[in-house]
């Protein structure tokens, strides 16, 4: 018979040296690390613009704007290439570079998309970087732990960018804030970002410790009391991650009270943070005749949104059900729903067939449309046509759909939330300039409301929302954001 003996440790004698130990390795390498990569920028970074000699000019400066997604024809999308058009007007002896995933259009089909999508004319030439590695960033790649595996798969989709150009002044514009390190102390660049929405909010939180089901809180995690601690820990440790890297911006833009106070929280930068309202085409909105509501056939209800999972065009679908099922037979064929977007990939694509499963489950298939990456004298046909705009996003950064529907003179019905509650739907003068909800029968409510309007009723809305809309204009958004990147070019 052999009889072991096991010695009893103190657990904490073992763990007090060990954990100071593993937090230095940690850092060396991270160190270690970091000083390879700088040392092969230094050694190899190509400083010269695509498809251009180095010798072409050495004294142009380079801003590279980083925007995975730049063909996706949505919102951010309109900020960029006002953006740039607005650095090309300002500054002549710069060259405008993007680093995009989008490797399957060439560079003058995305130039053109932007000029069909948002009538932007760009003064002179942008170049491209394509980039291969971009499902890093994609959130299927990363079924649990996704915002984590999506910042990490930001810094290697921004390694890829680096490797292959290193510009002088680098821009986030597209909320990938752990790209702003490596830009900075490994590029050795000027680094700004513009934030549309912060990657953590304290409301996402919330969401999680009230176990209240969202697309970021699966049913699964919100009904079971361990897990929605586990996931409370999980989003401290990542805010406290977030706030790290976004300080190290030299300038930050934001596009909405909303957004401003949320990164002011968890960045804690505010001298160097200031509000770019994002540009929205109110001259070209606003030019639209709006046809009297008596004179149409159809009073359509509009939606323009990229088909992502937080525009939550299924609460669209279930209030557009819930407004018909209140009308009668004759009232129901005079209304439909519009829905206006694009897809930013097969993701996208699968989620528009199952909207429009659940319009066959709901029975309102012969009341909605889907319009997916119309041109952009179709968009504005259809708001001309329109009765009422329709937004859904809950804590919507800032929502330049709202914007585009208010000033196409359509009565907005938009979510009682975010930038919409907070900057856009709100009284002019005294006078209302639209609607919030925040369910289904709240929408509902809200187009029975403005459906059963007089027409004097909807003329004085629609009169307000367009004076009210003009604070967003192009213009407007090419003063306050040069005048808030000037400091990456002194």
């Amino acid at each position: 018979m052999y009889i072991f003996a096991f010695a009893s440790y103190p657990t904490d004698s073992i763990m007090l040296p060990v954990l100071p130990i593993l937090f230095v390795a940690g850092g060396l390498s991270l160190f270690v690390t970091a000083l390879c990569l700088k040392i092969y920028i230094v050694l190899f970074g190509n400083r010269a613009p695509p498809n251009r000699s180095s010798k072409d000019d050495h004294k142009r400066r380079t801003v590279a704007f980083f925007h995975p997604y730049c063909n996706a024809g949505g919102g951010g999308e309109r900020v960029l290439w006002c953006a740039i058009r607005a650095l090309q007007k300002k500054y002549l002896d710069i060259d405008c570079v993007v680093y995009t995933g989008d490797i399957e259009a060439k560079a003058e089909e995305i130039v053109q998309r932007a000029r069909n999508r948002f009538n932007i004319v760009l003064p002179r030439r942008v170049d491209f970087v394509f980039l291969h590695c971009r499902n890093f960033v994609e959130a299927k790649t990363y079924p649990v732990l996704t915002l984590l595996g999506q910042s990490l798969g930001s810094v290697i989709l921004g390694w890829e960018a680096l490797s292959k150009f290193v510009p002088d002044i680098y821009i986030d514009s597209m909320g990938y804030a752990f790209t702003l390190p490596l830009f900075k102390y490994v590029g050795g660049c000027r680094v700004g970002c513009y934030t549309h929405y912060p990657t953590i909010s304290t409301d996402m939180l919330g969401k999680v410790s009230d176990r209240t089901v969202a697309h970021n809180n699966q049913g699964f995690i919100a009904r079971n009391t361990f897990l929605s601690r586990v996931k409370v820990i999980y989003y401290k440790l990542f805010s406290l991650l977030y706030g790290l890297v976004g300080a190290r911006a030299d300038i930050v833009m934001v596009n909405s009270s909303w957004t401003y106070g949320h990164i002011n929280y968890l960045w804690g930068i505010p001298a160097c943070t200031s509000i770019v309202y994002p540009p929205c085409d109110t001259k070209e909105f606003l030019s639209i005749g709006n046809e009297p509501d008596k004179d149409k056939a159809v009073k359509s209800i509009v939606s323009i949104a990229q088909f992502r999972p937080e525009k939550d065009h299924r609460l669209q679908l279930y209030s557009f059900s819930e407004f018909l099922r209140r009308l009668s037979d004759d009232d129901r064929a005079k209304v439909k729903l519009e829905l206006i977007g694009s897809c930013r990939n097969e993701e996208d694509q699968r989620r528009v067939e199952e909207l429009r499963a659940l319009c066959t489950e709901l029975g309102i298939s012969d009341r909605t449309d889907f319009m997916l990456s119309v041109p952009f004298d179709v968009l504005k046909e259809r708001l001309a046509q329109g009765t009422m705009g329709l937004h859904t996003m809950w804590n919507e950064h800032f929502g330049i759909g709202v914007v585009e529907c208010m000033a196409a003179g359509t009565i907005i019905i938009a979510h009682d939330s975010g930038g919409p509650k907070m900057d856009i739907v709100t009284p002019h003068e005294g006078q209302v300039t639209g609607f919030l909800a925040s369910d289904k029968d709240g929408y509902a409510d809200a187009m029975e409301r403005v459906f059963r309007m007089s027409e004097d009723e909807r003329t004085g809305i629609r009169d307000a929302a367009r004076l009210s809309v003009q604070r967003f204009s192009d213009q407007e958004f090419e003063s306050t954001f040069l005048a808030a990147v000037e400091p990456l070019f002194i």
